[in-house]
């Protein structure tokens, strides 16, 4: 959130009317000239989101592709969850060949990691819920076959300094992908998945999805619970450069979110 309106604003109507309300009204005034700057500065012309999109799409077959490697072998619950993403992404034969040539490039021992993170960073630019969408997709390979392998987890946390997380964020978010994927599971009477059985979602997993504790309140837990839900809002997302392919993916996302915050709810009897 902007402060240079506000402070501005502030400033102006203490001096024009001596006195804290004016102060006030100055602020509120300065407040609205701060949102609809950050208005503006969100908004992206067509052409740039469509290079965005594009470099987004390529990206996350070639580092999901990276990643499946990283441990010497492509297993095959890897295999199975890159076909997943594929299909939930309801990708055309064309785009589909597109999709696997990247992953098997990411394959590659002379794949270029840095080059292709470095041009990814550069085209998303500080679109941050594009940035942590992008990290989450990646942790979900990572987790793939039931087990975060350090060289795995080594990539993920390149991934996330290079985008701007600091550490504890990483740690948070891989913490809070491993916790969805029992609310995903779940939520999709698949109960099975890349061979694999999940049970129903716990109390445990659902404060880690949101990022609180059991010993958070209510309006903690609620704030945790409408910022992740803008921040994966699949229409937002959309306007700033994800996929449209990818919109179901960020709506499972949401569901994840909203799954773990009615069972929390439920759980404390709000």
């Amino acid at each position: 959130m902007g402060w240079f309106g506000k402070l501005i604003g502030g400033l102006i109507g203490y001096f024009l009317t001596r006195g804290p309300i004016g102060a006030l009204i100055g602020a509120f005034l300065g407040h609205q000239f701060d949102k609809k700057t950050e208005e503006m500065q969100e908004r992206i012309d067509p052409a740039a989101q469509q290079k965005i999109q594009a470099v987004f799409f390529t990206s996350t077959f070639s580092i999901m592709g990276h990643i499946a490697k990283s441990d010497g072998r492509v297993s095959e619950h890897e295999i199975a969850h890159a076909e997943n993403v594929m299909a939930r992404m309801g990708l055309d034969t064309a785009t589909r060949k597109v999709a696997i040539d990247h992953f098997k490039q990411g394959k590659e021992k002379n794949f270029d990691f840095d080059g292709v993170m470095r041009q990814f960073k550069q085209v998303v630019g500080r679109q941050r819920n594009l940035l942590q969408m992008f990290l989450e997709v990646q942790i979900s390979m990572a987790i793939a076959d039931g087990d975060l392998a350090p060289a795995e987890q080594d990539i993920l946390r390149q991934i996330g300094q290079r985008l701007g997380f600091p550490a504890f964020v990483i740690d948070q978010l891989i913490k809070a992908v491993i916790a969805a994927r029992g609310f995903n599971q779940y939520s999709q009477q698949g109960q099975r998945s890349a061979g694999q059985q999940y049970g129903a979602p716990n109390l445990e997993q659902a404060y880690q999805v949101l990022g609180v504790t059991a010993s958070d309140d209510k309006a903690i837990v609620k704030k945790a619970y409408k910022r992740l839900m803008s921040q994966h809002h699949p229409d937002k997302l959309v306007s700033k450069g994800l996929p449209e392919s990818m919109i179901k993916i960020a709506t499972e996302k949401t569901q994840e979110i909203k799954g773990a915050y009615e069972l929390i709810e439920k759980h404390k009897n709000w």
